[in-house]
């Protein structure tokens, strides 16, 4: 008998840690928003009750919240607004620490002293700088929300067919963000979403660039064109993109980093377009050759 307890309570010791593993990797997404902007959504409702003097030192017992780490990501998300509590370490010191003591004051945003062991916990050991920011999920706009949303009248979108790697969709939001894009749509199934890792990779410009997801690529690309957007495909053949006309209402898909396009959406393309290539390899990082066409279709669309 006395075995056969001591089992049980190994099984349920085992249980527990299993459980705890699962809740340790639910950490995923943002709340887009930005100030003054109706396509934004402020998330300040557990603010109303916080004092001034926000700063505390307690233990910190359970990591499943989201969170985004490193400070251009941190600092982002709280001029956002959209910061629930700020981890810093027990030893950080300096300007940017103190820079975002006062922006998480400001936000009426707690912020805890943990051991640097427990932000690499919360980090998934990604370089978190020393700190770590706790925040809201991420809300995606539905296609119909992100077209009905736009002001411009000849909008530029990114379409992501399936891209799998979160570093290279961290750095094609922040080209986006940089040269203007006005929004990006992604895959629901078998793509990478708002990630800490992504968040961090975009320095910031997550929080800016409005980002649409949907259940079918194919369904949201004949949307687009019902709404008179010319489709441009990225392939090994096809027109140099340097000739490509950018102009008007258009969606570029990048492919996935692997495979390419998929063969549905290859057919529903206007135009495929191709980086010419003169070396010895014969392709380009998704998020490299995402640069080159969108500063592209930039040179061409600047006053547009």
């Amino acid at each position: 008998m006395k075995q056969m307890a001591n089992k049980r309570a190994d099984k349920a010791t085992k249980k527990q840690r299993t459980n705890y593993g699962a809740n340790d990797k639910n950490r995923r997404g943002k709340n887009f928003a930005e100030k003054g902007n109706p396509r934004h959504k402020k998330h300040a409702d557990f603010k109303a009750n916080v004092k001034n003097d926000n700063v505390e030192n307690e233990a910190v017992t359970e990591v499943n919240e989201n969170f985004v780490f490193g400070h251009h990501a941190v600092v982002e998300a709280l001029k956002a607004g959209r910061g629930n509590k700020l981890f810093l370490a027990e030893d950080a010191r300096g300007d940017k620490i103190e820079g975002l003591k006062t922006l998480a004051t400001e936000q009426a945003v707690p912020v805890k002293w943990v051991p640097k062991s427990k932000l690499d916990t919360m980090s998934d050991s990604g370089v978190h700088q020393g700190m770590v920011l706790a925040i809201t999920p991420y809300e995606y706009l539905s296609l119909t929300e992100l077209l009905e949303s736009t002001k411009k009248e000849n909008p530029f979108y990114l379409i992501l067919d399936n891209l799998e790697d979160p570093h290279n969709f961290g750095s094609i939001l922040r080209t986006a963000d940089a040269a203007g894009v006005d929004g990006v749509i992604i895959p629901k199934h078998r793509a990478v979403g708002i990630t800490p890792i992504v968040v961090k990779t975009s320095t910031g410009a997550v929080e800016y660039m409005p980002i649409a997801r949907v259940t079918n690529l194919s369904q949201a690309v004949q949307q687009l064109k019902e709404a008179g957007f010319w489709i441009f495909g990225t392939a090994m053949e096809g027109t140099d993109y340097r000739q490509w006309n950018a102009k008007g209402k258009i969606g570029l898909i990048i492919g996935n980093e692997g495979k390419g396009m998929s063969a549905g959406l290859m057919k529903a393309v206007d135009e495929l377009l191709t980086i010419p290539m003169v070396g010895h390899v014969q392709s380009l990082n998704a998020s490299v050759a995402s640069g080159l066409l969108i500063y592209q279709a930039f040179s061409q669309r600047a006053g547009e």
